[in-house]
């Protein structure tokens, strides 16, 4: 069935014949390949013009067509019956297109990966791009993965998963950071709690004292007050029993009792009301004392903005650069031994600060390396060779010169 539709279809077009017609050289093609043919023919061609040239597309070669076109043509019967039949009884076996039905989907469009009719091909949006067939493709490509699989292996691909990996302990060691200062975090405003909850109870058990003075202070008083008060009441009530005494010995008695109780209640002195002050009251303690240590100031204080970023270790700066700065106070120490020499020698006059210096440079410049060690020698043979003139150098200097490098001395030390 295969071999018979390939027989059946137009070499121009790629599709079922439509309207087959037959040229002299006995190959058939669609009438409408055939008029496109024609027509680029014409455009690039001269001839008689009465006779319209036509090349077949098979074999190059060249018919003259009256003025009809390919009309005057004869129809491949044969062939439009056969179509015909195979489009009947057999069912395609791919789609039809759906910008030209009934034309069937059998060539794969290289360029835009689908798959598109004759038509398409040759006057349709697919004009030019390349084409294959839908089975020699997938046997291309399925060659084709075994190599992309061969890509995906090797180095690369362990780079890739060793970044991986060092990407997820990262990951994980800046968790941790985040989860430790979380911890600091919270520890931190236990804390706070903790000691907003220490003042609290402080504060409670301050004013507790004071209410306790305040007691001691008031409830005697108070109690004494309460205790006239039910004298009074019991006078008042004895004084009516008094009345109701027929008695006259037991009247006088009661009489008696009463009015040294009276006397007595009169008597006695009235407390003053003691006018005790609370102080420092609570509010202005907190607006004068604790304004910056507030639950306000806390609520206004700083949060940060952390942020994630990279940074360089000292480790990486150039080695020389180290070097240097390490060297650097060793040959500030040359140079203070130097001007040492010469103010001992001011003080001397002889030559115990030279010898003494020569030695000292020449214990440290053993210590040193090498370049160092020959910078010391070399100040030491200065030194020596130029005894003389420093010698009479220095005491031209006088007193004042001896004292500005004494203070020099002093300062760099």
């Amino acid at each position: 069935m295969d071999n018979l539709e390939e027989d059946l279809t137009c070499s121009v077009c790629y599709g079922l014949f439509t309207d087959p017609r037959v040229l002299p050289c006995s190959h058939t093609f669609c009438k409408s390949c055939l008029e496109n043919v024609l027509q680029v023919s014409v455009n690039f061609s001269i001839w008689r013009p009465l006779r319209l040239p036509l090349k077949c597309p098979n074999c190059r070669s060249v018919v003259e067509l009256p003025t009809n076109g390919v009309d005057a043509l004869p129809v491949n019967v044969c062939l439009r019956a056969i179509v015909e039949k195979y489009q009947r009884d057999s069912r395609p076996r791919s789609p039809a297109c759906p910008e030209h039905p009934p034309q069937p989907l059998n060539v794969y469009c290289v360029q835009d990966r689908q798959l598109i009719c004759g038509f398409c091909l040759t006057v349709g949006q697919h004009q030019g791009h390349p084409i294959d067939d839908l089975q020699t493709a997938y046997v291309k490509e399925r060659a084709a993965q075994s190599r992309l699989t061969d890509r995906l292996k090797g180095q690369r691909w362990e780079e890739v998963c060793g970044l991986a990996q060092r990407l997820q302990d990262e990951k994980t060691r800046s968790q941790a950071l985040v989860q430790k200062d979380r911890e600091v975090v919270s520890r931190y405003f236990q804390g706070l709690d903790l000691i907003l909850a220490q003042k609290e109870e402080q504060f409670m058990q301050a004013l507790d004292r004071a209410n306790a003075l305040l007691s001691r202070a008031y409830e005697p008083l108070i109690q004494q007050v309460k205790d006239m008060q039910e004298e009074h009441s019991e006078l008042v009530s004895l004084s009516s029993g008094v009345d109701q005494e027929e008695c006259p010995l037991v009247y006088l008695e009661k009489v008696h009792q009463l009015r040294e109780r009276v006397n007595a209640l009169i008597q006695t002195p009235l407390p003053e009301v003691p006018s005790l002050h609370v102080s420092p009251r609570a509010e202005r303690f907190f607006e004068e004392r604790w304004s910056d240590v507030s639950v306000r100031g806390l609520k206004d204080a700083p949060l940060p903005e952390i942020s994630c970023h990279t940074h360089k270790c000292l480790s990486s700066a150039p080695a020389v650069d180290r070097t240097r700065l390490r060297r650097l106070p060793l040959v500030m120490m040359l140079l203070t031994l130097v001007l040492a020499a010469l103010c001992l020698h001011s003080v001397c006059g002889g030559t115990l600060g030279f010898s003494g210096l020569c030695r000292i440079i020449e214990n440290i410049s053993s210590e040193l390396s090498q370049p160092l060690h020959e910078i010391g020698m070399f100040v030491c043979c200065l030194l020596q060779n130029m005894h003389t003139r420093l010698n009479s150098f220095i005491s031209s200097l006088g007193e004042s010169a001896y004292r500005h490098l004494l203070s020099f001395l002093k300062a760099l030390h």
